[in-house]
C-alpha cells in the first residue's frame, strides 16, 4: 500500500455534533480529563506521580548483552488461570515470564525471536480458540519496507498475530497495518469496541525529523484506519528539554549540543479507565550524540488523556513515575507495558528502566559494569491520578451539564482534618434544584464516598435529566466522581 498520501494529509478532527448536556452515564469521571469542569474558582489541579514498589526493580540484569531486559511489550493479568504474565524484551528476542503475585516472576524463557515490542492480550469474546491472543509487533523479516539499517538489508513492519496460548504465533495481517517500523503499542479498547495500535512514525516537526506516534484503529483486527498523529512534540516539549536534561545530568556522557537539543516521543503505553482512556508517553529528551553512536539523552513517562483517541490533552508536563536519584536503577531511560492495568482497587503500570541514558550502550567499549536494566513496578490507587484540590480557604467546581445514570453520587476523595466537600445539586443555570438541598459533609479519605441530601442518597428521580453540580471544597482533594 501506497501510505504518503495517508500520511502527508493531517485532517482535522471531524467529529459529529457537538454533544450537551454530556452523558456521563455511570461512568466515573476523572479530573485528569476536564471537559466536564465549567468553573473552577479557587480550585487547582493536581498531578499523583505512581507510588513504586519497594521490591523494584522485579527483574533485574546486568550490562552484558545477554541478560539486558526491556519492558516494551506487555503485562496481563489472567483470570482464567490466575497468572500474572509478561511478554518483555531481551536482546535475543521476546522474552515470556509468569508470575502469581505480579512480583515474584519465574520460568522466564524465550517465546519469539523475529519479533520485537510485541503488545499482546487475551481476547475472551473471540469464538475462536485459535485467536484467543492478539499480538501488534513490529516483526524484523515480517511483510513490510526494505530496512537498509541492517546488513543485509531486511523486511520490517507493523503486522498482527493470533495465537491460542500467547507463545505460538500466526501472522494475521496480509499486510503491514501502517507504515515505518520500531515501537509499537496496541490493546483493545473495552469502551470504544476497537483494536488500538500506537505506531512510531518519524514526522518532520519544528526543523527536525521527531520520533512521533501516531493511531490507528481497527473493528474487527483486519481493516485498519489510515494512522493520524497522536503524539508530536510541541514548544512546551522543547522548552522543557534543558530542565530534564540538567535532572538527569550526573548520568549523562556526552556534551550537550545546543542544535541537538529537543524531545521526542518514545512510545506510549495507556490505562483504560471508565469514561477515557489515560495515555503514559515515554518522552526521550536528547542533549547530543556520539558520532557514530545513538542520540543520548534521559527518558520520562508523563500522562495524556482522550475520550476518543483523536483529541489528546496533555495537562502536566512532569514525571507520572519518579525519576530515581543518579546511580539508582530507575534514574535513566523508561519504557512500560503496553496497558496498565486494575488489580482490586490499585491500577499497576509495569515498567522498565535503566541507570543510564539512551546513548551509553554504544559508547566505546560498551556499557559501564555498573550498567543495571530492570522491570518494576509503579502503582496508583483506583483513578487518583489527578485532583481538583481547594485550600483550607475553600474553592468551587461547577460541572457542565450533565446526564447521568444510576441512583447514587460517589465521590473519589480525601479531606485533611477539619477538611469537607458538599455538592449542591443545580439546574442548567447554575440555581439549586427545588427539593433538594446541600449535600451533608463529605469527610475523610474514601475510594467510594456515597454523597447524602438531606438523609437522601437516591437520586434515581433525577436520571437522564439534564443538571450541573456545583461542588464546594475545604482542603480536600477530589479525584472523581460517578452516578451509580
Amino acid at each position: 500500500m501506497n501510505w504518503l498520501p495517508l500520511l502527508s494529509a493531517v485532517l482535522l478532527y471531524q467529529g459529529g455534533a457537538p454533544t450537551t448536556p454530556v452523558d456521563v452515564g455511570n461512568r466515573a469521571q476523572l479530573f485528569i480529563d476536564r471537559r466536564l469542569v465549567h468553573q473552577a474558582p479557587g480550585v487547582s489541579f493536581t498531578l499523583h506521580p505512581a507510588k513504586k514498589h519497594p521490591a523494584n526493580p522485579l527483574i533485574r540484569s546486568g550490562p552484558d548483552a545477554a541478560s539486558r531486559v526491556y519492558l516494551c511489550g506487555s503485562v496481563l493479568y489472567d483470570e482464567d488461570e490466575n497468572l500474572f504474565k509478561m511478554w518483555y524484551l531481551g536482546c535475543n528476542g521476546e522474552l515470556y515470564a509468569t508470575s502469581r503475585d505480579g512480583l515474584r516472576w519465574e520460568n522466564s524463557k524465550t517465546c519469539w525471536t523475529g519479533f520485537m515490542f510485541a503488545a499482546v492480550w487475551k481476547d475472551r469474546d473471540d469464538p475462536d480458540p485459535a485467536r484467543r491472543y492478539k499480538v501488534i509487533a513490529w516483526g524484523p523479516n515480517a511483510k513490510g519496507a526494505k530496512n537498509t539499517g541492517y546488513d543485509p538489508p531486511i523486511d520490517t513492519g507493523y503486522n498482527t498475530y493470533v495465537s491460542p496460548d500467547g507463545l505460538q504465533v500466526t501472522v494475521h495481517s496480509r499486510e503491514p497495518i501502517c507504515p515505518h517500523g520500531d515501537v509499537i503499542g496496541g490493546y483493545y479498547d473495552r469502551r470504544l469496541r476497537l483494536y488500538v495500535a500506537f505506531p512510531k512514525i518519524m514526522t518532520q516537526a519544528m526543523g527536525f525529523n521527531r520520533r512521533c506516534f501516531y493511531v490507528t484503529t481497527s473493528k474487527d483486527f483486519d481493516s485498519w484506519n489510515p494512522p493520524q498523529p497522536a503524539f508530536v512534540p510541541d514548544e512546551r516539549d522543547d522548552a522543557g528539554s534543558l530542565a530534564r536534561i540538567e535532572e538527569a545530568r550526573p548520568i549523562l556522557d556526552v556534551p550537550d549540543v545546543a542544535a541537538y537539543r529537543r524531545t521526542e516521543f518514545y512510545g506510549v503505553g495507556v490505562y483504560q479507565a471508565e469514561s477515557c482512556t489515560v495515555a503514559f508517553p515515554w518522552l526521550f529528551t536528547i542533549n547530543g550524540a556520539r558520532r557514530p553512536g545513538p542520540q543520548e539523552g534521559p527518558g520520562e513517562v508523563q500522562l495524556a488523556v482522550s475520550c476518543d483517541l483523536e483529541r489528546w490533552e496533555r495537562p502536566f508536563r512532569s514525571p507520572a513515575i519518579p525519576r530515581g536519584k543518579p546511580g539508582e536503577w530507575d534514574c535513566g531511560f523508561f519504557e512500560t507495558a503496553a496497558e496498565a492495568f486494575r488489580v482490586g482497587d490499585e491500577i499497576r503500570l509495569y515498567y522498565s528502566c535503566t541507570n543510564h541514558g539512551h546513548g551509553h550502550e554504544k559508547r566505546a567499549g560498551g556499557p559501564a559494569p555498573d550498567h543495571v536494566y530492570g522491570v518494576g513496578l509503579a502503582t496508583w490507587q483506583l483513578d487518583r491520578f489527578v485532583s481538583a484540590d481547594a485550600p483550607a480557604g475553600g474553592g468551587v467546581l461547577a460541572t457542565v451539564p450533565l446526564v447521568f445514570d444510576g441512583r447514587r453520587l460517589e465521590f473519589n476523595a480525601r479531606t485533611r482534618p477539619g477538611g469537607k466537600i458538599r455538592v449542591t445539586l443545580c439546574d442548567l443555570a447554575g440555581s439549586p434544584l427545588a427539593g433538594w438541598p446541600t449535600s451533608e459533609d463529605v469527610c475523610g479519605d474514601s475510594l467510594r464516598h456515597t454523597v447524602v441530601f438531606g438523609g437522601r442518597g437516591d437520586l434515581e428521580t433525577l436520571a437522564r435529566k439534564p443538571l450541573t453540580l456545583r461542588i464546594e471544597l475545604v482542603d480536600a482533594e477530589l479525584f472523581s466522581f460517578a452516578f451509580r
